[in-house]
């Protein structure tokens, strides 16, 4: 479907949540029927998704397509489909020691039809994710692709037309506009991952319909290099978690806190572990490009801005930028300022800034009074440091002693926190983001209910004494 205009999509919607209604709690046969039918989509055609996501980027290496994309969305699938019957079940309970004999019970139940609105970083892990987990909580879903993955975005809409039965998933292709028009739906929920500046323009949307929304959005995203760390290995994790995808991910180490003294040790070890990583990169296809010419130009901007206001910049590779295929060379930024546009906004590339501390409470200081992030990273040894910085900074979420992995955990739920976006899914997470969970009390036959009813007499006042005291 392409350039739908508002009445479509809302006749779409509609459609789907007319279909819905007939059939309210899918059964597990039908929704693990659909994951499947997802599974065949990747697993089938993952050769088409690898080439498609290659040409959308200019260079988008298959081997990261297929880890960071396909491998996760997969796993996520087969995990679902090995818990799902069990995230089905309704949860029983005693009622408050009150009220028994009377029970309780939690009944998973889907809220309808969700919508979706995914990213151009990770077009298909990004639309996969949070379908994989609406589908097993059983609802329907639209789908808004990115209009800066054109040719990955026509094949996905026309894989899920394939394997999907149409009023079960529905892709929707087109520009800004779309996608403003699709925000402004009244889904029975809706998931959007991208910046955070236009994360308030979905939210906006949204509450016209008071429309729940999941809003995985990014931000700053630190890395603190502990005293007690293994320096080596800190740098190395936290170069790869910046080059990956050439740093267009949400969750990449933003910028480093590191203590003073070891600043050049960093940039000594950060150029030989980037040659290492990707040897002559400026012909390496395995380094991928910067998506489009807007975000090329953004970056390009940062770095000269920072430059320009006394930051030093070095190039972790003996390659120069190469614009006519979006190459951006890795680059480290020392003598920052919070004043510098690079130290404000989320730089979603290869460009790292040094944040040099004194001592660990300054750089805990630091982050606690910045906005707080979708990820932190923390190398450190010594369980009383890691602590401190667990108690005293917030973030989405923490990884230790690495970088990026606490998003491919099925049992974690991955959001953000404020500025970098709110609730969660991913797992059982995402079961319960896209379920209502429904409370039942159950009375039983046999209570005493009646003994507080009115009129109000003496027992009725040395019952409720007996209550208030006990609670």
């Amino acid at each position: 479907m392409n350039q739908p205009d508002r009445l479509d999509l809302a006749t779409e919607l509609q459609r789907l949540r007319t279909v819905q209604a007939r059939d309210p709690l899918p059964d597990w046969p039908t929704r693990a029927r659909r994951l499947r039918a997802l599974e065949a989509v990747i697993s089938q055609h993952r050769e088409e998704i690898a080439l498609a996501i290659n040409v959308d980027f200019g260079c988008r290496p298959r081997e990261e397509t297929d880890m960071l994309e396909v491998f996760p969305s997969l796993s996520a699938i087969r995990h679902a489909l090995r818990h799902g019957r069990r995230w089905m079940k309704a949860r029983r309970g005693m009622a408050s020691l009150a009220f028994l004999p009377a029970g309780i019970e939690l009944r998973p139940q889907p809220l309808g039809v969700v919508g979706i609105i995914v990213p151009w970083n990770y077009p298909l892990f990004l639309a996969a994710g949070p379908l994989i987990d609406a589908l097993a909580a059983g609802n329907r879903a639209m789908i808004k692709m990115s209009e800066y993955t054109p040719r990955f975005s026509q094949l996905f809409a026309e894989l899920i037309a394939r394997h999907f039965q149409p009023d079960e998933v529905m892709v929707v292709n087109g520009d800004a506009a779309v996608a403003q028009t699709f925000a402004a739906l009244p889904f029975d929920h809706l998931l959007f991952t991208g910046s955070t500046t236009v994360g308030h323009h979905v939210m906006r949307s949204a509450a016209a319909n008071l429309t729940p929304v999941t809003l995985e959005l990014g931000g700053k995203s630190p890395a603190i290099i502990g005293p007690g760390a293994r320096f080596e290995h800190a740098v190395e994790r936290i170069v790869l978690g910046k080059l990956i995808n050439a740093g267009q991910t949400c969750i990449a180490p933003d910028y480093v806190l590191l203590p003073r003294a070891d600043v050049a040790r960093f940039s000594a070890a950060a150029r030989e572990i980037t040659a290492r990583l990707y040897p002559d990169l400026a012909n390496n296809r395995q380094y991928a490009s910067i998506a489009t010419d807007r975000h090329y130009r953004r970056l390009v901007d940062l770095r000269d801005r920072a430059v320009n206001a006394g930051a030093r910049s070095e190039v972790l590779s003996g390659a120069a930028d190469r614009p006519e295929r979006r190459m951006l060379t890795p680059t480290l930024l020392i003598g920052v300022n919070d004043d510098m546009p690079v130290m404000q906004e989320e730089i979603f590339g290869p460009l790292l800034p040094l944040v040099p501390y004194d001592t660990l409470d300054q750089a805990i200081d630091y982050v606690a009074g910045h906005p707080r992030p979708l990820a932190l990273y923390l190398f450190e040894q010594d369980q009383a440091r890691i602590n401190q910085v667990l108690t005293r900074t917030h973030a989405g979420g923490v990884t230790l002693n690495d970088t990026i992995y606490h998003i491919a955990q099925h049992q974690l739920p991955f959001g953000g926190v404020g500025p970098s976006g709110m609730g969660g899914y991913h797992g059982e997470a995402g079961f319960r983001t896209f379920s209502h969970m429904k409370p039942v009390f159950r009375q039983a036959r046999l209570n005493g209910v009646k003994l507080f009813n009115p009129p109000y007499g003496k027992r009725f006042r040395q019952l409720l004494e007996i209550l208030l005291r006990r609670g």
